[in-house]
């Protein structure tokens, strides 16, 4: 079973619990102001938490926040977005932000042309969840990046094209449901500094 651990985000003025055994990346290494990474000590699992200017039309709705999602997807991965297969999209609910706030999760992988002789992973799948705060002209975007490398997985028990997730995404999700349960914006005026 997995522990959580409540976790302050920029400062304090977000907070959420995470897995125990993710550690904050910038005490290694430096991460950008407008970011929080925290990496799994016991695998290759990351969580990022990005504040980013708010992309797409005004408003709100499936076409308009459809549109962000794809956007901020297509700048994560870069020129490999064909690469990427996005497998489901679903509006979300946050436990702790106002009802009226839209919140959206994709769940995609992402599969690097074989790269002989490397350790690069087989795939890497991606649990994406945007937040809309268009008051604040803000989007929150919170990453899972899932790398499945050959050996630390079993091939056998993924398969997406059925619904087989495996171990490693069935974590991720269940790490996205305790975000999405417990992310508290504690100081709004945060979005006002990035």
């Amino acid at each position: 079973m997995v522990s959580f651990t409540r976790t302050p985000l920029f400062g304090g003025a977000l907070i959420v619990d995470l897995p125990s055994t993710f550690a904050d990346v910038s005490t290694i290494r430096q991460v950008p102001d407008h970011q929080e990474v925290y990496l799994d000590k016991d695998g290759f699992t990351s969580i990022i938490f990005d504040i980013t200017e708010r992309v797409g039309l005004p408003g709100t709705g499936p076409a308009v926040d459809g549109a962000a999602l794809t956007t901020h997807l297509e700048d994560i991965v870069a020129s490999d977005i064909d690469t990427v297969k996005v497998w489901n999209t679903s509006n979300t609910q946050f436990s702790k932000l106002p009802d009226d706030i839209p919140a959206y999760t994709l769940m995609a992988t992402q599969t690097p042309p074989p790269q002989p002789g490397s350790k690069s992973p087989d795939f890497t799948a991606i649990v994406l969840t945007l937040i809309r705060l268009e008051g604040d002209r803000t989007d929150i975007l919170v990453t899972i990046n899932v790398p499945h490398i050959k050996g630390e997985y079993t091939e056998e028990e993924v398969d997406m094209q059925v619904g087989k997730q495996g171990k490693l995404i069935e974590n991720a999700v269940e790490y996205a449901a305790r975000i999405w349960e417990t992310f508290k914006i504690k100081d709004w005026g945060l979005f006002n500094e990035v």
